[in-house]
């Protein structure tokens, strides 16, 4: 815009000079002015018009060429460059969309190998080959029903069945407190207390109490050590989709550590495979074959599910069908050998009830679950301690 002003002052015969022209550029992207145009004009005419008897031909070359214009439009901000990737995307409606077909997992692996093998360049916009912006199964940044997502950005539909990228989880946090409070009188329900062992404890009350019938003279008495009987299995579902319900799993989470002293919790995503992780930010080293935690934890601990249960049906019934890495074994496999060693397991959904009935995998995993899968409110976890306190 401001070359054609510049060349629009010359062809009125104005002295103006290129060095004067670059003077006002500094000065804008410096933010010398706003976006008014009564600034601008005042910054132009100081930076371009070094004579004040052109001061007039300068007014009218203006007036011509920013003829009702009243901002400069692009300079009240600073627009950052994705923000312009993503307008280049490829805009689909409705009806766009339920055009488009999922291949089937077979299909789509089998197409996939095939645009490795023949694509050459670069792709943006269209529906065949790997590239961003379009409705093709394969890349980032667009639209279809069911594909692979290739890349770090995703345009938020939550429809890839695999993604290929390295992906960032952070660790809940256990010292959230407000709102735990009702939490925690749910998860109160589970606990059991029990005396045993030799005296290690003080008891003060009777000791103040017995002590002051002594007449002053100190009588101390000891108690068995209180113990939090019940022992807990806590595996958390991170990222995607629970990316949503990141505040109430930490109120979760901060309660579950207060009330329970026999507290074990590891990481998953999506579905159970073969090997959880207790740090997300080194999950990609140090992760834990599940069978070594099953091995370690005796089947008196009661199992908790946390996660949304919202993925693509292969990351449940077929082996490769982790959305992140090529498990060999379905996670269904991993479901069932799991509930086999713990018998009192529940899941808990962050996800609203009454969408439950939409999402298939939510009732793949509620099957499984032998329909002990519960809603993280205060009733669902009110049931789900019930159940587990039987």
């Amino acid at each position: 815009m401001l070359i054609d002003f510049f060349l629009h002052l010359k062809s009125r015969k104005l002295p103006v000079s290129t060095k004067e022209y670059l003077t006002l550029l500094e000065a804008l992207r410096q933010h010398v002015c706003d976006q008014s145009m009564d600034s601008f004009y005042f910054l132009a005419r100081a930076c371009l018009v070094k004579d004040e008897s052109n001061y007039d031909r300068f007014d009218q070359a203006f007036g011509e060429y920013f003829k009702g214009v009243e901002n400069l439009p692009g300079f009240e901000a600073d627009i950052p460059e994705d923000w312009l990737t993503l307008l280049a995307k490829r805009y689909l409606t409705p009806e766009d969309k339920a055009k488009l077909e999922k291949l089937g997992w077979d299909k789509l692996m089998e197409e996939f190998g095939k645009r490795l093998q023949e694509q050459q360049g670069r792709h943006q916009g269209g529906h065949k080959w790997i590239g961003t912006g379009g409705s093709s199964p394969y890349g980032a940044q667009g639209f279809h029903p069911e594909g692979i997502r290739i890349g770090p950005e995703s345009a938020g539909n939550r429809t890839a069945v695999k993604v290929w990228d390295v992906r960032e989880y952070r660790n809940l946090s256990s010292d959230i407190e407000l709102g735990t409070r009702n939490i925690k009188i749910a998860l109160r329900r589970l606990r059991r207390f029990a005396r045993e062992g030799a005296p290690e404890e003080l008891d003060l009350d009777t000791t103040i109490q017995k002590t002051a019938r002594n007449a002053g003279w100190l009588d101390l008495h000891m108690r068995p050590e209180r113990h939090n009987a019940v022992k807990v299995l806590l595996l958390l579902d991170i990222g995607g989709s629970m990316d949503d319900h990141v505040k109430l799993c930490e109120e979760l989470f901060s309660a579950a550590r207060a009330e329970f002293k026999h507290l074990e919790y590891y990481y998953f995503h999506n579905c159970l495979y073969d090997f959880l992780w207790k740090d997300n930010r080194r999950r990609h080293s140090e992760r834990i074959p599940t069978l070594n935690v099953m091995h370690k934890y005796g089947n008196d601990y009661k199992l908790i599910f946390v996660g949304d249960a919202s993925m693509s049906t292969h990351e449940i019934l077929r082996p490769g069908g982790s959305v992140e890495y090529s498990n060999s074994e379905p996670g269904e496999v991993w479901m069932r050998r799991i509930l086999a060693i713990y018998p009192k397991a529940v899941w808990l959904n962050p996800e609203l009830e009454g969408f439950w009935p939409e999402r298939q995998s939510i009732g793949i995993i509620r099957r499984l679950m032998g329909e002990r899968m519960y809603s993280l409110t205060l009733d669902g976890l009110e049931r789900a301690m019930r159940y587990l306190s039987r």
